[in-house]
């Protein structure tokens, strides 16, 4: 089950519910344990979600963080109001082929038009695999 903030916007907290983090999300296996605008986690399994040579997929680790740094801007932005990605990266630093990888977003800069998150990705040793670095535009609904 997942944590969400007891103040959530009621329609964002459905949305959530329902759709469990979005389509891909789902299809990746997405398993979002807590979600905040300032800090959320989430973890996703490797095995269906690795490339070719077996490893977890680059833009897996990307989906993941978009995920969760989209998710938690969405919140931030308040009632009224959504997120839209305007850039992302990713710095991959070490590879995994099997088990689950735990992503942590914590907030850089909640403005009242754009935020910045910083996303890590680690495997169940707790090394980071990956650093993703997402910034979304707050709009009016």
């Amino acid at each position: 089950m997942t944590k969400l903030p007891d103040d959530l916007d009621p329609e964002l907290r459905a949305r959530i519910a329902d759709t469990q983090g979005g389509e891909l999300s789902r299809k990746m296996g997405i398993d979002f344990v807590e979600l905040s605008a300032s800090h959320s986690v989430a973890r996703m399994p490797v095995e269906g979600n690795r490339q070719v040579v077996g490893l977890l997929h680059g833009g897996a680790h990307v989906v993941l963080g978009e995920s969760l740094g989209s998710i938690s801007a969405a919140i931030h932005a308040g009632p009224g109001r959504y997120a839209v990605g305007i850039e992302i990266n990713a710095s991959h630093s070490r590879s995994v082929t099997d088990g689950w990888v735990v992503a942590t977003c914590e907030a850089l800069t909640l403005g009242r038009t754009l935020t910045t998150h910083e996303i890590v990705v680690r495997d169940e040793q707790e090394r980071r695999l990956s650093t993703i670095r997402i910034t979304n535009m707050l709009r009016d609904a």
